[in-house]
């Protein structure tokens, strides 16, 4: 049985867990699911590759909202730079799912696009356990998550 590892903060203003977890056993009833909860964005990192290497995770996801403030979006890109270390020592992916506060202009809106890019990355990690193929369909199609896709382009 394949296991996903997701590592979420206290810090967002939405479980992405939950929404996360919906999505993965929407379509896949197989997988093992184990939530890692650590402060903030910059705490992800280390709790990625605690999934991947101590817990045996095939595959991490790392959920985080950083604040719509310059610091916050220092801090987001600080754990994106982490996120990318974490999974070249681990040699396995970590999908890392961040929507900023200031992503959109209310709170409907924004937990629209938390939903949106939540789940469409918790699919994403199920792909990816399928195998390095699996996306090549939608490879080229423009494809986005937590806005709408804009297709691939034409000339």
């Amino acid at each position: 049985m394949k296991t996903i590892g997701i590592a979420d903060t206290t810090f967002a203003r939405v479980d992405m867990f939950m929404l996360a977890r919906k999505a993965i056993l929407d379509d896949a009833s197989d997988i093992r699911i184990l939530r890692y909860t650590v402060p903030g964005v910059k705490d992800l990192p280390v709790a990625c590759k605690k999934l991947l290497d101590e817990y045996h995770c095939d595959i991490a996801m790392a959920l985080g909202m950083p604040g719509p403030e310059e610091i916050d979006k220092v801090c987001a890109h600080e754990a994106s730079q982490g996120l990318i270390q974490a999974q070249l020592l681990a040699h396995k992916h970590i999908v890392e799912v961040f929507v900023h506060a200031d992503e959109a202009a209310n709170d409907a809106e924004l937990y629209r696009i938390v939903k949106d890019r939540t789940m469409k990355h918790a699919i994403n990690a199920l792909m990816l356990l399928r195998g390095p193929d699996a996306l090549q369909p939608l490879a080229g199609k423009g494809v986005r998550q937590g806005k709408e896709s804009i297709g691939p382009l034409r000339v």
